[in-house]
């Protein structure tokens, strides 16, 4: 868990400042419709006010903007002074501010900027009490892993006139993550459409936050239509030379269905969210929650303490408290985890020991007591989840099921056959299956149709790492053709040896070709995978998969 006192004061304030090309684009596009009022409710250093002094925009009346920082409020009403008087720059708060006028008619006939990027727990208690009211004004839920940038989006929106735009720089999770859904609905109950411009690229200097170019145009009736999401994928900076509004006509906006909840299978062409379609209603497809079922693995509080290798074991001579198990890709390279796989990673002087010390079905030795008390330095009993407990290090809730899954994934996510029925932590799932046999799950499971819906709902932050919860990993779609016979260790040596997108490709063969599906249809949707994969990867059409199996 990241804690306050250990981030930057950049971080803290979301400081990460907009290029002086990208608040051009985006100015210009909003100039289009010669707005006379125009709010900026996180102004920085004033880009965008320079933006649109340089394009000499003669209609403009007034501009009101925020700025937390006085320093940076300074920078602004100076790059604001070639406008004239008409630059009002607010050293405050926009929430305060926003809150005050939320009864008011909307009076701005655009919005531009970059809003602050910070997490809820971040937030000073009264921001975060505002953040909660501005939720409740607009009846949308309110969650406390929200980020201030969310709450600034459905602010400026409610600021719009009809048929006002919107043109800001926000993060790409936009699209995937839970706390944004709220925004997600109120942008299609507010706007007539949403353009996205997706970059490869990360624009931001030593952030791995990746982020995206957000144009809207509020509906001029509460009576009109929603046209739908469009998402333009951008490989180089070129097109911040051309205007918006070209990217307008040219993209496919996505409607209904397929934005319910995420906004990923915007990011599919029509077709290929048609083959999706079509195929989750097929014979002998189903959701992963109607065959299995996923619970987090074992939570202990204080992992480097109760997770150790062998040498630890015998150091304090924990042998009787020791059990087997795994939680990390790399104590995983294939579909199965044996004896032998255990020995290795043993060899390797990986974790592979948990520590269930049961201090009330055998009496704890003296070195057990030892290694308890050197916990106790280190304040492990004062954590959270160790110090709710009847006995600090008596773990609850330990078993074991025959399938785990690793909660993160590099390529994708895969399915572990447990033959050695060793334990997990919450680094991993436990997984149990709904008259299925476990060995034709985690053998199905691996597939472009089943890897490809891992894309869609599953959510990614810096880095480009897969992470599934219990609630997406039940949304997964799973073909288990009848007639298939399920090749484990076949699997686990392809797995070990090819890349994820070569043991795809053969997976499909066997899994969607027993389905019916032709090879057009499986390299379609193999197609379709590797380019979400990519993307959230960073990575271009050309550039090397990964060979790690993750």
């Amino acid at each position: 868990m990241n804690f306050r006192e250990n981030e930057t004061p950049t971080k803290l304030r979301g400081g990460y400042y907009t290029d002086p090309e990208i608040a051009s684009f985006l100015t210009r596009w909003v100039l289009e419709i010669q707005p006379q009022n125009i709010l900026e409710p996180s102004c920085g250093d004033g880009v965008f006010i320079e933006s649109i002094a340089l394009s000499r925009h003669r209609f403009l009346s007034s501009f009101k903007g925020f700025e937390i920082e006085p320093l940076e409020a300074e920078k602004a009403r100076k790059r604001g002074s070639a406008l004239n008087g008409r630059v009002e720059i607010h050293t405050g708060d926009f929430l305060k501010w926003s809150l005050s006028q939320l009864l008011q008619p909307p009076s701005f006939d655009a919005v531009l900027g970059n809003p602050p990027f910070i997490r809820y727990q971040y937030l000073d208690t009264e921001l975060q009490t505002r953040a909660k009211k501005i939720f409740e004004f607009f009846h949308l839920p309110f969650t406390m892993h929200t980020n201030a940038w969310v709450t600034f989006v459905i602010l400026s929106i409610a600021h719009l006139r009809s048929g006002g735009r919107l043109a800001m720089v926000v993060p790409s999770e936009i699209l995937h993550i839970p706390h944004a859904q709220a925004l997600r609905t109120f942008l299609a109950t507010q706007c007539s459409r949403v353009l996205i411009f997706d970059p490869q690229e990360l624009w931001f200097k030593n952030v791995l936050q990746g982020a995206v170019l957000l144009l809207a145009q509020k509906k001029l009736s509460s009576n009109s239509k929603f046209l739908g999401v469009g998402i333009v994928p951008t490989r180089t900076r070129t097109f911040l030379q051309e205007n918006a509004s070209i990217y307008f006509e040219k993209a496919q906006f996505a409607n209904g269905k397929n934005l319910t909840g995420k906004w990923m299978r915007a990011l599919l062409t029509s077709r290929e969210r048609n083959l999706l379609d079509d195929i989750s209603q097929r014979q002998n497809v189903f959701r992963f929650h109607q065959v299995g079922s996923a619970d987090v693995g074992i939570v202990t509080g204080a992992n480097n303490f109760f997770l150790v290798p062998d040498s630890i074991v015998s150091k304090y001579g924990l042998n009787k408290w020791a059990h087997p198990m795994f939680g990390r890709s790399e104590h995983c390279p294939g579909v199965i985890y044996d004896q032998r796989q255990h020995q290795e990673n043993a060899r390797l002087a990986y974790p592979t020991n948990f520590l269930w010390l049961k201090d009330a079905e055998v009496a704890l030795s003296k070195d057990a007591l030892e290694y308890i008390r050197l916990g106790e330095t280190q304040k492990l009993h004062t954590r959270y989840k160790c110090r709710i407990r009847k006995t600090w290090y008596t773990v609850p809730s330990v078993y074991a099921t025959k399938i785990g899954m690793l909660k993160r994934a590099h390529d994708t996510p895969r399915l572990i056959y447990n033959r050695l029925k060793a334990y997990t932590t919450d680094t991993a799932y436990r997984i149990n299956t709904k008259g299925c046999a476990p060995e034709k799950l985690i053998y199905c499971f691996l597939n472009a149709l089943t890897a490809l819906s891992a894309e869609l709902e599953g959510r990614h932050y810096g880095g480009g790492v897969l992470e599934l919860v219990p609630t997406e990993i039940e949304k997964l779609i799973v073909p288990l053709p009848s007639s298939i016979r399920p090749e484990i260790r076949k699997l686990d040596t392809l797995v070990r040896q090819l890349s994820m997108e070569n043991v795809l490709e053969q997976q499909n063969k066997k899994v969607l070709g027993t389905l019916g599906l032709s090879k057009s249809d499986q390299d379609q949707l193999l197609g379709a995978w590797l380019r979400l994969k990519n993307r959230r990867q960073r990575l271009s059409d050309g550039e090397e998969t990964s060979q790690s199996q993750s």
